[in-house]
């Protein structure tokens, strides 16, 4: 092996470190643009100027966000054809579809329609100017549904043919598009958007709060985060448990190593809270259970039985020929909980947070202020972890029982990726301080001053 590294495992760090960036800005796109939309639209059915102001405020944060996203998000499709020309040859027919609905359709509503929202204000008539919110976030949701398309038919390939040189070719659109580990995933990542623009709303206004700044509008904001936080929070451990079932039935390695379940388990199976996995000995060193916890989560039955990594390797030798079909164990297991724990946090802390500022208290503890500014950061911390579980393991595959990861590189020498891998980091650094940088000061600044007329209308209609 060269001093550098293989070419594999330059490639998938590349690939890793520049989709798990490029996510830092997704999630707050898909959860903030319905949450402009629906300020904006509250503005033009009550003309109340409050509305205008958070709207307006809120707004041009998502624009910086999505404007960074966009910049970030180009460079995935090179790399594809630079690091993964094999995979690009061999998923290109499949691909092509979806990639290009998320090109040609939702790209479009998303820049064209965001560029009329914001420019637009009180230049266009008011309906049109709403629909244009509404268009753009249309098209951050399909955007991200044709993406994860293309994703989930990689962990579960439907409506494809393999030709005479072993390439995959699409045969039935629908299936692609109605492909159930794409209609789970997809709900789950929105729902992922949504909690992490919640958490975010929540955060700027406990900056403002302790600063006691823009009190009109920051305790209506504070409130209604809360709120749709805990509600999104809630639906979305109910479609994670969802999403869980069906990871069972089609990737059960995935869940067996995400469990560090080395034999078959069940029924009443129990879920680890914490365990020490030796993947050369294939056991555990300690683990300790919540009894039955595990058969429910995978199976939504106490009775269910789940199927350990041991076995399952026997059967995908018989299935796939010779090789090592077990993921870095470590990664799958704690992974997994972060995203748990993390995705938890935010929700958590703000029942705790509706509990101390109930009947329009304002605490003044520093703690709690910087907590609940600090705890912006947990729903990011959570959706990373939950991508680095879902993509490494499914290792050793690249396209599940089809195209293995190590099969799907194209010939470069070492160099050649590192060379471009340091770019990278260089180039996202610099992106990264000038996102924190303008979100900071834009969320600092806070939304524009309401006149004492307007401040008297400012505690809007959801929060009594």
């Amino acid at each position: 092996m060269d001093v550098l590294g293989s070419v594999l495992d330059l490639s998938r760090l590349q690939f890793a470190s520049t989709t798990l960036f490029h996510y830092l800005f997704v999630p707050l796109t898909l959860g903030l643009a319905p949450i402009v939309a629906g300020f904006e639209t509250a503005y033009a059915r009550t003309g109340k100027p409050a509305y205008r102001s958070i709207s307006a405020f809120l707004g041009t944060l998502l624009l910086i966000n999505f404007a960074m996203g966009v910049v970030t998000g180009i460079v995935q499709e090179f790399e594809f054809g630079m690091n993964w020309s094999r995979y690009s040859l061999f998923v290109g027919d499949v691909f092509g579809a979806p990639l290009a609905m998320e090109g040609l359709f939702a790209f479009f509503l998303e820049s064209t329609f965001l560029g009329l929202w914001f420019f637009g204000r009180d230049r266009l008539p008011r309906v049109i100017h709403v629909a244009s919110i509404w268009l753009f976030a249309l098209g951050t949701w399909l955007s991200a549904y044709f993406i994860i398309v293309a994703n989930s038919w990689m962990q579960h390939p439907v409506g494809y043919e393999l030709d005479s040189e072993g390439n995959a070719h699409l045969t039935d659109l629908g299936a692609l598009l109605t492909n159930s580990t794409a209609l789970w995933s997809w709900t789950h990542a929105v729902l992922g958007g949504l909690v992490a623009a919640t958490v975010f709303v929540f955060a700027v206004a406990a900056y403002h709060l302790r600063r006691r700044q823009h009190l009109d509008i920051m305790r209506s904001l504070w409130k209604f985060a809360i709120i749709a936080g805990i509600v999104v929070g809630a639906l979305q451990g109910l479609v994670g448990d969802g999403l869980g079932v069906r990871m069972t039935e089609q990737q059960p390695m995935k869940v067996a190593a995400g469990e560090a379940a080395w034999d078959t388990v069940g029924p009443c199976a129990g879920l680890s809270i914490i365990a020490w996995p030796d993947q050369q000995a294939q056991m555990n060193k300690f683990d300790i259970e919540i009894p039955c916890l595990l058969s429910l989560v995978a199976t939504n039955s106490f009775d269910g039985v789940v199927q350990g990594m041991k076995p399952l390797e026997s059967q995908y030798q018989e299935q796939y020929g010779d090789g090592y079909y077990i993921p870095n164990v470590w990664v799958a297991f704690y992974s997994f909980r972060l995203m748990m724990g993390f995705g938890l946090l935010g929700a958590m802390w703000m029942v705790v947070a509706w509990w101390r500022t109930r009947k329009g208290r304002l605490p003044t503890s520093r703690w709690f202020w910087a907590i609940s500014t600090w705890i912006v950061i947990t729903p990011w911390l959570g959706n990373m972890f939950g991508w680095i579980f879902t993509e490494n393991s499914r290792q050793p595959w690249t396209v599940f029982g089809l195209l293995r990861t190590g099969d799907a590189t194209s010939s470069l020498e070492p160099w050649m990726v590192v060379t471009s891998l340091l770019v990278f980091w260089a180039l996202y650094g610099a992106f990264a301080v000038i996102e924190i940088r303008l979100i900071t000061r834009y969320a600092q600044a806070g939304p524009a001053p309401l006149d004492a007329a307007d401040a008297s209308e400012s505690e809007l209609s959801w929060t009594s």
